[in-house]
């Protein structure tokens, strides 16, 4: 009777033991199924092409000389574009002067109401942050305001606001992810402050780092003359009140020839073309965007055009679509029916860069015309 009880015990504790190497076995399987499944459902899910949205000069409000030039409260700055530019997988701008709360105006001026220098508060980073900007150039003419101080409290007020930002000798460049996708973002001014539009080796040096690093190389540049006598690219060295302003075509052109995939231009305060070169996407100039009093927008100044383009996960130009939006002294930006940026943009490129083959539809969208 004993043993015949021993007989059944170990058979148990053989049949437990079996049980248990069985169920770690079908368990191993079920986790490197499961593994699996998870892994192709992620390269489902992956994004297929990106969605970048693009703007130019922004200058949401300063309060020097004094605070009549700050806007009326509860009115956020991109309140009336928002509906487009939400809708972005990655959003830049050109931030055309400082967010300090602290700084004395570096600039000589005997009468200070006619010193353009620009200090938004700090407070005004969450406005950026609220609307979706992921990344925003600083090398310009504006930077530097507020000296060092105005310098160092605007890119802390980026930080905070989690924006990547680049530009000047203290961040050169960034590297930055979302979705899954890396991106490396550059830019360049001819202004003291900032890393120079003219050093073409450098600027080549900076691009093939962060390309060796990225999946997406974005390049900003603050360059060429101002004004509505400078909406075309000359494809040379543009000088304006003496200032060597770069040769923006021949700077593009270098750029993406050693790997980035998309340029994106600012600084005549006026749209200028949009060229495809080598599959890459330029927008010469995006205008003025958001520009709070002090800005002369008649005209064509007010233009102001939403680049939306989209790009494969190598950065090669698939289409694009350009939103016209417009602003006028002291009010914020609006949606135009009108569609005038537009229009002047589809002009200006089929004049300057016919070799592009960019049509655009009434709608805006815009892609290359395929060869017969």
């Amino acid at each position: 009777m004993r043993k015949a009880l021993l007989f059944v015990i170990l058979l148990g504790f053989s049949y437990t033991i079996q049980a248990q190497k069985f169920s770690k076995e079908v368990i191993d399987s079920m986790t490197v199924i499961v593994e699996g499944f998870k892994l192709e459902m992620e390269k489902l899910a992956a994004p297929k092409s990106i969605k970048l949205m693009a703007v130019g000069d922004i200058m949401m409000a300063t309060n020097f000389p004094n605070e009549s030039y700050m806007p009326p409260e509860n009115k956020g700055p991109f309140d009336d574009v928002n509906i487009i530019l939400k809708q972005a997988d990655i959003l830049f701008g050109n931030l055309e002067g400082t967010l300090t709360d602290e700084g004395e105006n570096a600039k000589r001026c005997s009468d200070p109401s006619k010193c353009y220098s620009f200090r938004s508060p700090e407070s005004f980073g969450k406005y950026l942050e609220e609307t979706g900007f992921d990344v925003m150039s600083i090398a310009n003419n504006h930077i530097g305001d507020f000296g060092a101080i105005g310098i160092k409290n605007t890119a802390k007020t980026l930080e905070k606001h989690n924006i990547a930002y680049a530009g000047i000798f203290a961040q050169e460049s960034t590297i930055f992810e979302k979705n899954g996708i890396t991106y490396g973002f550059c830019a360049f001014a001819p202004n003291k402050d900032c890393v120079k539009i003219h050093n073409l080796t450098k600027a080549k040096n900076i691009v093939k780092a962060l390309k060796e690093k990225v999946d997406i190389v974005i390049v900003s540049f603050h360059g060429g003359a101002e004004g509505a006598d400078h909406t075309h690219v000359p494809r040379k060295t543009e000088r304006f009140y003496g200032e060597d302003r770069g040769n923006v075509y021949l700077f593009a052109h270098t750029l993406i020839d050693v790997g980035a995939d998309i340029i994106l231009g600012h600084g005549p305060h006026v749209s200028r073309a949009f060229e495809v070169y080598n599959n890459k996407f330029i927008a010469y100039s995006l205008g003025n965007f958001c520009t709070y009093s002090r800005f002369n927008l008649t005209g064509i100044k007010g233009y102001a055009p939403i680049a939306e383009i989209e790009v494969d996960l190598k950065g090669n130009f698939i289409k694009g679509k350009l939103h016209s939006a417009k602003q006028i002294d002291e009010v914020y930006p609006f949606m135009d029916d009108k569609q005038r940026a537009l229009k002047e943009i589809q002009k200006l490129t089929q004049e300057d860069f016919p070799e592009s083959k960019l049509v655009f539809d009434k709608d805006g969208t815009f892609t290359q015309k395929k060869e017969d």
